[in-house]
């Protein structure tokens, strides 16, 4: 390890280039090459978007390209979790419905602001110009399990789901059985690092994404990363997610059970990860608050304590400083 990086992802400053990509008939994905994908599925006569990324600017980019294929309104927007490079653009899609899971909503009445603040400090190149956010993203519309969208004519369903606890207390994915396409949001990852800050690990790794897997699809998206396509790919991404943060929790577990540090932890964890995950993007930007928080669900600390920009440099200066 380099012995001072530059905090999180503040030296990250080239844009990524976009790939719209077409999974089915009237089913899309925009992939970033490590950045935040975002999908969008036609109905009948309407759009289903799947994520609104940090600002409008940004989700108005997303739409262009978007527009290039379909022009029906937006009526649904699904946010599969409450993070501010998710949900923040979504004034930008003038939608019906703004769709999250019930824990989202609490989140983000608990510690949106905060988080806003964090994420723009950790990530400013995601937020093109963030004068323009209207303020905190919130739900119209709320689920606990299950919440289906009927598209419309012969296009089947689409069906938004809890899989449980995983990256965040309120993540959700959506669905589409007929077409065996799942959009996972950042319950998994297709090589790219996990961002667990704010995450249930042992449940994440064991029944959350047994429920995600158990879906059985061939083309999946995940939050950050490539197009998993056909079955071998799908179960490799699940499984390389899982991978990761059982790495975590028996390193630093290890460390936690032995009365060691935090910082051995992170650096135990560090060792462990790097040849498999160290090249995937965001690696180190993540792991230090990844670490954070595992140690405190290991503490007993059951509900993630919340990031402040204040906060975040302190973690960082004493893991990767």
């Amino acid at each position: 390890m380099a012995s001072a990086r530059a905090f999180a992802s503040t030296a990250d400053t080239a844009a990524k280039p976009q790939t719209l990509e077409v999974l089915a008939d009237g089913v899309y994905a925009l992939t970033a090459e490590g950045d935040p994908n975002l999908g969008a599925v036609e109905g009948e006569d309407f759009v289903v978007c799947f994520e609104a990324l940090a600002t409008p600017a940004a989700a108005r980019s997303w739409l262009t390209r978007l527009r290039e294929h379909t022009d029906k309104p937006v009526r649904y927007l699904v946010l599969s979790h409450y993070h501010a490079v998710r949900v923040l653009g979504a004034s930008a899609f003038d939608a019906e419905v703004v769709v999250a899971h019930e824990n989202t909503r609490a989140l983000i009445a608990e510690r949106g602001q905060q988080d806003w603040e964090s994420e723009y400090g950790r990530m400013p190149r995601l937020f093109a110009e963030p004068e323009e956010i209207p303020g905190l993203t919130w739900p119209t519309a709320t689920f606990s399990d299950r919440f289906t969208i009927d598209l419309g004519g012969d296009r089947g369903e689409l069906v938004l789901q809890y899989c449980g606890r995983g990256h965040t207390a309120g993540d959700i994915v959506a669905w589409l059985p007929r077409q065996r396409i799942l959009f996972a949001g950042d319950l998994v990852e297709a090589e790219a690092a996990l961002y667990t800050g704010d995450a249930f690990h042992r449940d994440w790794a064991t029944g959350t994404l047994d429920r995600v897997a158990a879906l059985g699809a061939d083309q999946l998206v995940g939050g950050r990363g490539g197009v998993a396509r056909g079955p071998a790919a799908v179960h490799a991404a699940v499984e390389q997610t899982r991978g990761f943060l059982t790495t975590m929790l028996r390193e630093v577990g290890a460390v936690h059970e032995r009365g060691g540090a935090l910082r051995e932890a992170f650096q135990a964890t560090h060792t462990a990860l790097a040849p498999a995950f160290g090249h995937w993007p965001i690696f180190e930007h993540c792991l230090p608050f990844d670490v954070a928080r595992l140690w405190d669900e290991l503490s007993g600390v059951d509900w993630p304590v919340i990031w402040t920009a204040e906060r975040d440099r302190q973690v960082w200066s004493e893991l990767q400083g």
